[in-house]
């Protein structure tokens, strides 16, 4: 994968941070910044992925009562 060079402003806090985070990993910190936005956006999508299951689960009757209601009106009308 290519890679591109980026420059973001931290805190000195930050940046110290990160470095030795990165060395306890052993990763560069682009490395380990890349894995950080890369945990971040599968635990977003895997959150969302969740939360629709659930509203599905806790809402299955209303879509199943608003299917059938649809089949029943469509063979009627076809008759």
């Amino acid at each position: 994968m290519a890679k591109t060079q980026k420059g973001w402003r931290v805190d000195d806090e930050i940046a110290e941070l990160a470095t030795a985070r990165a060395k306890d990993r052993g990763m560069s910190v682009g490395d380990y910044i890349a894995a950080l936005v890369r945990e971040d956006v599968d635990g977003l999508r895997q959150q969302g992925l969740d939360a629709a299951r659930r509203f599905l689960d806790e809402h299955k009757a209303v879509f199943d009562e608003a299917e059938d209601g649809d089949h029943r009106s469509t063979g009627a009308h076809a008759a």
